[in-house]
């Protein structure tokens, strides 16, 4: 029992800690009476798109909701039903608060962080990255909270074998509203950002947040809504899943190591939680330096301490008498998962950092033109898929072949489960980071629109400059982990399949497995599209603004900033839909047609093809985003330049790459893995 009060006092220990955190944001200083106008435009516009979104989710959770229950009651299965059910709607619940409830706190710290800029870097720095806290803090204390508290109550404590597949329901419900969050916010941001830059700064000239561009508060809302909420719904779900997946594969330890085994994930979850908050609250930047290098500093900190707690949580929990190095070698395993997310993060900064070879070679064809730019960042996208998929297998035989030393049965697979959890050790202080993105976007937006000092847009730009690259580096350490997880997903799919494996020699299985590749692919393309319809529209109507009120570009009116935001959350919301509904639609048609065995092969191509698409997606679109930004500095003539123009066409077409189809495919990964096992009921009874 001392496990689990652990668990529930570090789980709530982070919930106080988002609380006092955001306590301290918001009683920071709000600025000016201009400040305060803008950002009450942010947070007003966020809050309806939210509102509308999250109502279109909840009717399609009732639906699948009911669908599943029905299911479940056809094979007599009511109990079964019920819980799976009621974990569905918990998980789908408890992952749209972490989304909105870290929201709500980043469109209120974004102002903070433009009044912070006034008296120094490191007050701005504090701010930004303590109002990304409060979504770090909840994603972890919400996942840990609800999963342990879903195994108490189904009987996990005296009978943990059966209990961790009841559960997920839970990673299915969390998988979907993560699904529709990241899509909704992800289309609605690119849509109006690529709507403000076509119009504002290729058209009309203007700087990208110029208060005469009536795309520029949907703009900044979007950052919101895609980054914060959405990207927390995603990692809400990141750890819902792993934790899962590494309890269904612990089962297997229950008669070596007892309950320890089945819960080690969680217990690790809250050693790094802790380690996360320490990191965060450690952060000061000394004097003039480089603001990424205090950022980096918080994230070194959190992860040697995660490690000290994997210590600690692996001699705790994985000792045996009949096995006494175990404990050392799943620890080695848990280091090995720690290591591969630092390498994606310093192999996602190399792809997209314009201090390395490959920004500078997309800076360098920016000098002859669009074509040559886009010719190039896109050679550059598919080019960085090489490192990482080395690093991740790497790390999976590795930890595979460690596990395989302690000479337990089913010990190499625990091992790569364990390496999975050391890479989420420090999924809190990441989410700080990724949310510290947009809060300081947002903050130069206020800044630039307030008509504040050249000083303090100096300092803004400094935070946004790193701002931009937290976000490509968490994207990065997204996809890393939903690789890592996807195999423990899998090879918990086999386990609870009774499959040995899956062989493609089968045409029926051949098939299923073309279809998780076509799938990744269709999905993206809706995406992508979506992003595009919804910037013609945006980009239609700044036209016609400008042109009904010739006062706009004469700064004599202001434009009309309600109405862009509303046809941005009108065109997000209805093209979420279709990319969503096929998403849940394909694997499962697969499993009722074809069976058990050839949506196994789905899951399996359709991980594989979706890590790796998004790879070329996130930092093919972060390395096109930071060579615009490079030039915007001043290098080869910069803003308004041929080269800027033709650099800005790149990050257009990047755009929806980073920040819509990429994100959305970490999510729609780890949805294959819990829709399958959650339906593998369905599909074993459709096949005897």
């Amino acid at each position: 029992m001392t496990m689990f009060v652990l668990i529930f006092s570090v789980g709530l220990a982070g919930l106080i800690a988002a609380f006092l955190l955001s306590r301290q944001v918001l009683s920071a200083d709000t600025g000016t009476p201009e400040m305060q106008s803008v950002a009450l435009a942010i947070k007003q516009g966020a809050g309806a798109f939210l509102k509308r979104q999250n109502t279109t989710i909840a009717g399609i959770v009732v639906a699948l909701a009911l669908l599943m229950y029905l299911l479940y009651a056809l094979q007599g299965n009511t109990v079964t039903g019920l819980r799976t059910v009621g974990a569905f709607v918990l998980g789908a619940f408890l992952s749209a608060l972490a989304g909105y409830l870290g929201m709500a706190t980043a469109v209120r710290a974004n102002l903070r962080t433009a009044a912070g800029a006034l008296t120094s870097v490191d007050r701005a720095l504090r701010l930004a990255l303590r109002g990304g806290a409060v979504a770090g803090f909840l994603v972890v204390a919400l996942s840990l909270l609800g999963v342990t508290g879903l195994f108490l109550l189904f009987g996990g404590y005296g009978n943990p074998q059966e209990v961790p597949l009841q559960l997920v329901g839970f990673g299915f419900g969390a998988s979907l509203v993560a699904l529709f969050a990241q899509l909704g916010g992800g289309i609605y941001t690119k849509a109006a950002d690529v709507g403000a830059d076509l119009v504002g700064k290729v058209e009309a000239g203007i700087p990208e947040d110029d208060l005469r561009n009536p795309a520029v508060v949907a703009d900044l809302v979007g950052d919101n809504v895609g980054d914060c909420a959405g990207r927390g719904a995603d990692l809400f779900e990141s750890s819902v899943a792993e934790a899962l997946g590494a309890m269904i594969i612990g089962i297997t330890m229950y008669g070596i190591f007892g309950l320890g085994g089945v819960i080690f994930a969680l217990v690790a979850h809250a050693l790094g939680l802790i380690a996360s908050i320490i990191g965060v609250l450690s952060v000061r930047v000394h004097g003039d330096e480089d603001p990424m290098k205090a950022l980096n500093r918080g994230f070194y900190i959190t992860a040697v301490l995660a490690l000290v707690g994997f210590a600690a949580a692996s001699r705790w929990l994985l000792s045996s008498p009949d096995f006494p190095k175990a404990w050392l070698l799943f620890l080695a395993c848990g280091a090995i998962g720690l290591a591969t997310s630092i390498a994606f993060l310093f192999l996602t900064q190399y792809y997209t950092s314009h201090r390395f070879r490959p920004v500078k070679s997309i800076v360098e064809a920016s000098r002859t033109g669009a074509a040559t730019n886009i010719i190039t960042g896109f050679s550059v996208a598919l080019e960085n898929t090489a490192a990482p998929v080395i690093v991740v297998g790497a790390a999976l035989l590795s930890s595979y072949w460690i596990g395989g030393l302690t000479e337990i049965a089913g010990g190499n697979l625990f091992g790569t489960a364990i390496a999975t959890m050391g890479m989420l050790s420090t999924v809190g202080y990441v989410l700080a980071m990724d949310t510290f993105g947009p809060i300081t976007d947002n903050a130069g937006g206020i800044v630039e629109m307030s008509n504040a000092t050249e000083a303090v847009r100096k300092t803004t730009d400094r935070l946004d400059a790193v701002g931009n690259t937290t976000k490509a580096l968490t994207k990065g350490y997204a996809v890393g982990s939903a690789a890592l997880a996807a195999f423990l997903l899998f090879s918990a799919y086999l386990e609870a399949a009774d499959l040995t494996q899956i062989d493609l020699a089968k045409p029926v299985v051949f098939v299923g497995a073309m279809l998780g590749a076509m799938l990744v692919f269709l999905f993206s393309s809706l995406a992508i599209r979506a992003v595009g319809k919804g910037a013609y529209y945006i980009i239609n109507d700044v036209r016609a603004q400008f042109k009904e009120n010739p006062g706009i570009m004469a700064g004599t009116s202001k434009p009309n900033y309600a109405r862009c935001v509303d046809i941005a959350t009108r065109g997000a919301l209805k093209q979420m839909v279709l990319p969503g509904i096929i998403a849940v639609a394909v694997p499962t048609l697969v499993g009722i047609l074809l069976g058990k065995e050839a949506v196994g092969a789905t899951l399996m191509v359709g991980t594989i093809a979706g890590v790796l698409l998004a790879l070329v997606l996130n930092n093919g679109g972060g390395a096109w985003d930071n060579a615009k930004k490079f030039i915007e500095t001043g290098a080869y003539g910069g803003k308004g330049s041929d080269v800027h123009k033709a650099a800005v066409v790149g990050d257009t077409v990047g755009d929806p790459f980073k920040d819509t189809a990429g994100p959305s495919l970490h999510v729609l990964i780890k949805l294959l893995s819990t829709l399958t096992l959650v339906l593998l009921p369905l599909f074993t009874l459709l096949h005897k």
